[in-house]
């Protein structure tokens, strides 16, 4: 499909993918620059930061190009089929009216007409959207709406890939989903490479790793249509064992001569390619094992060993890199750095209140409590090049985006968890502008509280909390940068 895409010019491309936003084609003009894309979410994000992007006035021009809801104003074709979709076409002369008034106080109240993507909506649940959203404040709305405009965008062009299998012009073929691979190879590289030469931050005293032991939990996955004939006849004649692909893994660990797990998985899944010329495709993730040097008695004092070892029990470093074999070479085509498993707990500093109270809500207000959350957190690079060879000292490690995570945590009075790793992003993506993106998922694990005073000093009693519990995900980019 995207090979499709990436040979229209820009006049079939703005012909394609312009109706997507309401009378706008300039989004699509400007989202064809970013050619070519690589993966399907990189067509949707040059489309969506083409809206981002813009400036206010083209914004509000933007918004100001969709029809009224339930209405019987002009409309694209695209509007009029979402519309009747959502049963705004049947209204009753009483609900037309209601929806008239409600329009118009909106429109009043914001300088735009009201946008919803009204896909498995309904009236009933639209109305009560409006009735809500006139109550914000303007620059939350205008914030709300332009997301809306891009879920439209994202709805419809669904519906055009949809098509692809209906004789689309740009494909008519179907891409088949198809791989195998082996899970849980535990590595484990003593003396590898030191991580030396990084940027140094202010808010992380982390300067680099021994690397005297350098472990990895690994998974791998191969890919290649020449594998269609064990899946559909039984045929092995050309099926690399898992268990080959294991000890492939360990013996290319002794001949790996890098600092970085992103550069081990690199250099393992073009081995594999250069080795099985059946395999089209290989990506490895890789949990690194987190070793912590314990001290020893010195002349000074403690001191590091070098020796001794324990096995690290908190947060991790992890790696993704997935390579593609194509006419003109071997290339990396999917990449990624992160750090997993990081719990914070802030003792009070943060807050969560002004969120929306209905029938259904029994959560108090709260101005000064305890935060306690998990935290994933995953980047990736401008260039692939500065996450696999470490001497070109652009290398960004798991430590020091771990550090800023909790730099900012400490130093900023967070309103919610959404705005707390947002605060994040910023800073990270501020410190390491070789980072194109970070991305985050977050879990608020926060205590409950029996006590809110102990019988002596400031104190308070706490509490696991029950289940369920709420998560966030987010990302960001060098665009967001802009409101710092």
């Amino acid at each position: 499909m995207l090979q499709q895409v990436n040979e229209l010019n820009e006049e079939k491309f703005v012909e394609a993918f312009g109706p997507l936003f309401e009378h706008s084609p300039w989004v699509a003009e400007r989202a064809y620059r970013s050619r070519p894309f690589a993966a399907r979410q990189d067509l949707i994000s040059a489309l969506e930061g083409a809206v981002w992007q813009a400036d206010p006035a083209e914004q509000l021009a933007l918004l100001r190009a969709h029809p009224d809801l339930g209405t019987r104003v002009r409309m694209t074709d695209q509007s009029v089929q979402e519309q009747a979709g959502a049963g705004l076409n049947q209204l009753t002369p009483d609900e037309y009216e209601q929806f008239l008034q409600l329009n118009k106080q909106y429109t009043e109240a914001f300088r735009f007409p009201f946008i919803m993507a009204v896909k498995g909506q309904t009236k009933e649940t639209i109305r009560e959207a409006l009735k809500l959203r006139i109550r914000r404040e303007a620059k939350e709305e205008r914030s709300k709406a332009l997301q809306e405009v891009c879920k439209i965008g994202r709805l419809r062009l669904d519906d055009i890939l949809a098509k692809e299998g209906e004789g689309n012009a740009m494909t008519n073929r179907t891409e088949r989903m198809m791989y195998y691979g082996k899970g849980d190879v535990w590595v484990y590289r003593s003396y590898a490479k030191p991580l030396t030469n990084l940027t140094l931050i202010p808010e992380s005293g982390f300067t680099g790793r021994d690397n005297v032991l350098f472990g990895m939990n690994i998974k791998v996955a191969v890919s290649g249509e020449s594998f269609i004939t064990s899946f559909a006849a039984g045929d092995n004649t050309l099926v690399v064992a898992t268990d080959s692909m294991k000890n492939f893994i360990l013996r290319k660990a002794g001949e790996y001569d890098g600092a970085t797990a992103e550069g081990f998985l690199a250099f393992a899944c073009r081995k594999l390619l250069e080795t099985y010329p059946q395999m089209t495709g290989v990506k490895m993730t890789a949990d690194q094992v987190s070793f912590d040097v314990l001290p020893v008695p010195g002349e000074g004092g403690f001191e590091s060993g070098n020796l001794v070892y324990r096995y690290g029990q908190n947060e991790h470093p992890k790696a993704m890199v997935e390579l593609t074999r194509a006419d003109d070479g071997i290339a990396v085509t999917d990449h990624e750095g992160g750090v997993a498993d990081l719990k914070l707990i802030k003792v009070k500093g943060s807050s969560f209140a002004g969120f929306v109270r209905d029938e259904y809500t029994t959560l108090p207000e709260s101005y000064d409590r305890p935060l306690f959350i998990f935290l994933d957190i995953a980047w990736s690079y401008e260039e692939i090049e500065n996450a696999l060879d470490s001497d070109l000292g652009r290398y960004v490690a798991a430590e020091q985006i771990r550090d800023i995570a909790h730099t900012v945590f400490h130093e900023q009075h967070s309103p919610s968890i959404q705005n707390l790793i947002y605060r994040i992003g910023q800073r990270a993506l501020l410190r390491f502008p070789q980072l194109k993106e970070v991305r985050f998922e977050s879990n608020n694990r926060t205590w409950e509280t029996v006590l809110e005073q102990a019988s002596a000093g400031e104190g308070k009693v706490f509490t696991e909390p029950r289940p369920p519990y709420g998560f966030q995900g987010f990302s960001m980019t060098r665009q967001d940068l802009e409101s710092l």
